[in-house]
């Protein structure tokens, strides 16, 4: 058992990642508290916990991943059961945070999701709340709360460095990934190359245009936060292929793979696809081409630093050294 100010640290799990929680409890050596989560009929979810909490330092995992309005659902009522049995503090470890991209009124008679999100994680009782790679970094100040938004960067930076790709090209996938992708260029040393892309209206597809950047007889390899239907990323691949690229690889923290995500996917000339698990794989998913990568050990590290009053920074700076990277301003 560990301490701290507030109590004996509890692993709470929802129900949309039960397999990346079990790594955690792995992890830190300590086992998920017992609770039953009921759907009734009416749709209704009904919590229990089968022990108390009371005075203890609780940490309840739970992306808010597809069934998403069901899971975000039940994560806010599973910190109001953890408040009411009277936690010592609260923190929503959440991996994935849907309607990230909902981050800011871009046209006339829209809403900002994301800070509604934050809006009920606070209300509900939470007292901080921690992150993998948000979509868009200002939606920490969106939270009236503490906020720790983590990064895999370096998780996935090592994969790509282990694989000594020649004549590699980091890909930015859109313009509004530019940062992001330049990052991951300099800690692997090699260009950077962008997608131009316009996207019409709402609609969930993109078309990208051309290639700013030298791609030619290159290996490519396309990063960004997380891949949903797949359209920006096929698009991106088409372009590569028409500018000449030698091969094509691919890497996101967030696999959503909302349909036909993974028919795209599979049909493409993407050689591999390499994720993690913020998001739950299911068996209908697994290709043969996509490698996942484990970011149970990082949220571990995390919430037992969380729990001991230390600092996350110095964390993800062991992250960087332990993958032999330098990682640039976040």
């Amino acid at each position: 058992m560990t301490y701290s100010i507030y109590g004996e640290m509890a692993l709470i799990s929802g129900s949309a990642n039960l397999e990346l929680a079990e790594e955690i409890s792995r992890h830190l050596k300590m086992p998920l508290a017992g609770r039953d989560i009921i759907d009734y009929p009416n749709e209704n979810i009904f919590i229990r916990l089968h022990h108390s909490v009371r005075s203890q330092d609780v940490f309840i995992i739970q992306p808010t991943t597809s069934p998403v309005n069901r899971n975000i659902m039940e994560l806010l009522i599973m910190i109001d059961t953890v408040k009411r049995a009277s936690a010592g503090r609260i923190t929503a470890v959440v991996p994935y945070y849907s309607y990230g991209r909902t981050d800011k009124k871009d046209q006339p008679r829209v809403p900002i999701t994301a800070r509604l999100i934050a809006d009920l994680i606070g209300a509900a009782g939470a007292d901080r709340v921690l992150l993998i790679d948000l979509h868009a970094g200002q939606i920490t100040g969106f939270f009236s709360i503490f906020v720790d938004d983590v990064t895999a960067f370096p998780i996935l930076a090592k994969y790509m460095m282990d694989k000594k790709l020649e004549d590699a090209v980091v890909i930015s996938p859109d313009v509004g990934a530019a940062k992001r992708s330049r990052n991951f260029a300099e800690v692997l040393q090699v260009p950077l190359a962008i997608i131009e892309k316009r996207r019409t209206g709402n609609l969930p597809d993109a078309k990208a245009l051309n290639v700013i950047g030298d791609v030619r007889g290159k290996n490519a390899i396309i990063f960004d936060d997380e891949v949903d239907t797949g359209s920006t990323l096929i698009e991106a691949v088409h372009v590569l292929e028409e500018n000449g690229v030698r091969g094509i690889w691919c890497c996101v923290t967030h696999a959503v793979l909302s349909p036909p995500a993974i028919e795209r996917i599979r049909d493409s000339s993407i050689r591999e696809l390499v994720i993690t698990n913020t998001i739950r794989l299911p068996p209908e998913k697994r290709l043969d081409k996509i490698t996942v990568l484990s970011v149970g050990p990082l949220l571990g590290d995390i919430i037992d630093t969380i729990h001991n009053g230390r600092s996350v920074g110095a964390v993800m700076d062991r992250y960087d050294e332990d993958s032999d990277i330098h990682h640039p301003p976040r």
